[in-house]
């Protein structure tokens, strides 16, 4: 229905289906297995559900979603810094390949130059157990954690954003016309909006910028926290 430009929620074709005796036909459930070589990609789950983070690019939470357009998806990679849930590196493309993980990541450490030491944390998705995925973290002295198997939970907070972005952005819009107006308007969710002005309860209702500015304009005159890493005594008082 939506290769025919038909969109409707699956509730009603279910609906429609069943007051005409129509019924699903499936072929027989494969319950899938895990290769040896597929499980020794999976990572410890360090974050083991500690959201609540003190200092700036000590965690990063990641995960992909998807965005309808009518002419196909467009997919999101985005990573969170869990101090500030500040979307600190993004990437979209039409594709699902490792290196939208990769530009995303890049685009995260270019912008925030993080200490070492920094944990990654997302789900088990096969972008996330490639070897140049890895590689770029261990290079950047970074270290991986994953969520357990089939446990959204574990990575909540980045679950909660595409929640968000879903509810604020897509529903308005859905489908977008074209991936052009898409990326453009994620670009505005993101640069725009989200980082800059959407209150967060977690952050005592100010916005991911509002709250590192708040936080590090507190460290005037003292022993301040850069970058989750060494800190620095303040003679001015920061902007």
């Amino acid at each position: 229905m939506r290769s025919r430009g038909i969109y409707v929620n699956h509730k009603r074709v279910e609906r429609i289906m069943a007051e005409n005796g129509l019924k699903a036909k499936y072929s027989c459930k494969r319950h899938g297995r895990y290769s040896k070589a597929y499980m020794a990609s999976f990572h410890p789950n360090y974050l083991s559900r500690e959201f609540s983070v003190e200092e700036k690019n000590k965690v990063w939470v990641g995960d992909i979603t998807y965005i309808p357009t009518k002419e196909g998806y467009e997919y999101l990679m985005v990573y969170l810094d869990l101090f500030s849930r500040k979307v600190v590196g993004w990437s979209i493309n039409r594709h699902l390949r490792e290196q939208i993980a990769i530009e995303a990541l890049n685009d995260a450490f270019s912008r925030e130059n993080p200490e070492r030491g920094l944990m990654v944390h997302t789900d088990r998705g096969a972008q996330f157990m490639s070897d140049r995925y890895s590689a770029l973290i261990k290079r950047k002295g970074a270290f991986i954690s994953m969520s357990r198997g089939g446990n959204p939970w574990d990575n909540a907070v980045m679950e909660a954003f595409n929640k968000s972005l879903k509810s604020e952005l897509l529903d308005k819009k859905h489908p977008f016309e074209t991936r052009d107006l898409a990326r453009k308007e994620v670009f505005e969710y993101i640069e725009m909006f989200y980082n800059p002005k959407r209150l967060h309860s977690a952050l005592g209702y100010k916005s991911p910028i509002e709250f590192e500015k708040m936080h590090f304009n507190s460290c005037t005159y003292s022993m301040c926290p850069i970058n989750g890493g060494q800190s620095v005594r303040l003679t001015l008082k920061l902007d």
